[in-house]
This record gives structure tokens, sequence and C-alpha cells, in this order.
């Protein structure tokens, strides 16, 4: 069989192999893939394998010869799923995968938050230390963790793995789920309605699912109701926030912080509102992006592609 990768370059900078699929199939690979380009680099091919190109009913009905699409990611939004079932087209996409590498950078933004760590490097590679009269000196205020409040948003496999770090950091862990039913055995969790979470919590972590109901969830509404010394953590997606609102609470001290890894458009349009925010991190969807995470990315991709071409697709989101 013949598969084309649209957008190979940041599963495998590099650093990674595409041999193992090369010995199963006769393999074309780009780097990225423009939309004017899909449908010509997609002709001919049986699998097709993405991670942020899209795959439209439009663009799908101009390819015949596909009988499998993988994707290098979770999420499947790209695809028009649905147009693939009705022609018989498994979609499979990569589930779980970056679970731990999601939990560390989302504590990454919250121990910068807290610590302000490269505010302090950068001022002692000034010369600020040596420089001062007392054996320390801190630019900013700190925080401990300890006895803090911390809130999830969505209870799924990266909120699970973010509460067992906010207790090892001996926090207070609260969680609002669409089902807390499901976790009724759930020990050293305690769920609450969306309003007590961001009343209570000292960090509001977004790990839901974007969905109809998600999208823009953080907006005007949700921020009033958090506390003016609270953090803002979203590594779920972008669209999950109001971005402008998001900046207008920030700039005016409705909440303390934030912490992005992804936003609504990825680049970033210049005029980002998040991107004027002194008191917001921002990273550039990094949280997937570490060896071996893409190692484990590329294994499920194997075991998916491989799976197909036995006849039996696994981790389908369309069948």
């Amino acid at each position: 069989m013949k598969a084309v990768i649209l957008d190979g370059y940041t599963t495998n900078p590099g650093d990674l192999s595409w041999d193992w699929l090369k010995e199963k199939c006769e393999l074309t690979v780009f780097d990225r893939t423009p939309a004017e380009k899909i449908v010509e680099r997609c002709t001919g091919y049986d699998i097709i394998i993405t991670n942020k190109t899209p795959l439209n009913k439009d663009t799908l009905m101009q390819l015949p010869d596909c009988k499998f699409i993988a994707l290098l990611s979770t999420g499947y939004n790209i695809i028009d799923c649905d147009y693939a079932a009705s022609r018989n087209i498994p979609v499979s996409n990569i589930p779980a995968y970056s679970t731990a590498a999601v939990a560390q950078l989302t504590f990454s933004f919250v121990l910068e938050l807290c610590n302000k760590v490269a505010i302090h490097n950068t001022e002692v590679k000034k010369g600020k230390w040596s420089e001062c009269k007392d054996f320390c000196f801190w630019k900013t205020p700190l925080q401990e963790l300890s006895g803090k409040t911390f809130g999830i948003v969505g209870y799924g496999s990266i909120g699970s793995a973010v509460a067992k770090i906010a207790a090892a950091f001996n926090m207070s862990v609260i969680a609002h789920t669409a089902n807390p039913a499901k976790y009724a055995d759930v020990k050293d969790v305690e769920f609450v309605s969306l309003d007590e979470l961001l009343s209570r919590a000292d960090i509001v972590s977004m790990h839901c699912p974007l969905t109809p109901k998600t999208a823009g969830m953080v907006n005007k509404d949700f921020l009033e109701k958090m506390k003016s010394s609270a953090y803002l953590i979203n590594t779920s997606r972008g669209p999950v926030l109001d971005e402008a609102a998001v900046a207008a609470a920030l700039k005016s001290g409705q909440i303390a912080g934030a912490g992005v890894d992804v936003l609504s458009t990825e680049p970033p349009s210049e005029d980002n509102p998040l991107l004027g925010c002194e008191n917001c991190l921002i990273t550039p969807h990094i949280a997937w992006a570490a060896f071996e995470t893409r190692q484990r990315l590329m294994s499920i991709l194997e075991q998916n592609v491989s799976a197909f071409l036995a006849g039996k697709p696994i981790n389908t989101v369309n069948m």
C-alpha cells in the first residue's frame, strides 16, 4: 500500500525515524502541506497520515483511493469523520500518549507563577544579587502551594494526573466534571459545581475537551467568579478561552495571572490580546513535544497502521 504523511515535521523533526513505516508501505513524507496542495499530495494514496492538516468532506470526495486515515494527534476535529465512516474509511487517533507530559507542563506554569524562577535568574545574571546588601532578595511576592486549593475543570486522564501532582504538593484538590458519579470512588478529590470551584480555587486548570459547550467557556462571567488572587492555566485547547475576556481580566487585576500552552489560532496573529499581557505565560503548544512523548506517539501510530494492514483497525474514532 501507499502512504503519505502530510505534516510530519512537528512529530519528527529529524530525531525519530519513519523507517518502520517504509518497511510496511511505499511512503512519502512532507514536512508541511498547504491547503491548496492537500488533494494533489493525497491523490493515489491508500493511507493518509496527518496531524493538523484538515481532511474535510470536499477534500475526501476527491480522494477515491483513500482507505485509512491515521492521525498524529489525539484530537480528530480536523477530519470529517462522519463522511469517512460513510465511505468505510477508519480514522484512528493517538489516545492518551501525552498525559504525563501535559500534567508536567501544567505544573511548570504553576511553579513559574508562584516562584518566578525566570525573573530571578535574569536579575541574578544582571548582577543584582552581587550588588545586594543582604544574602538574598526577591523581585516579586513568592507563594507556597501547600495548603492552597487546586481546581480542575475536566477530570479525564490528564485531569486525574494533575490531581495527583497537586495532592503531592499538599494542596486541596477540587474538580468539576460532567459526570461526577463516575468518580465516586476517587479519594482526595472533591467534586463540585463549576461555580463553587471558581469561587474556591487558588488555581483553575482547564483539562476539558473542545466541544460546542466548552468553546469560549472561560468568558467574562467565568472569570468574574474567580478569586482576584487566582491563576488560570490552560493546556487543553485554545478556543476554550475567550482570549479577549482573559486579557481584560489579566490587565484589570480581576485574576492574578495565567499560563497557556494553546491559543485559538496557531501560530497566533500579532494582535492576539494575550500577547500583550505581562502576567500571562505563553508557550508555543509544547506540552506534547518532549522526545519521549513523541516516541510514544510514534509507537501508537505504528500499532494503528499495523492493525489496519491486518484488517483489524484499532483506536478508531468513527466506527
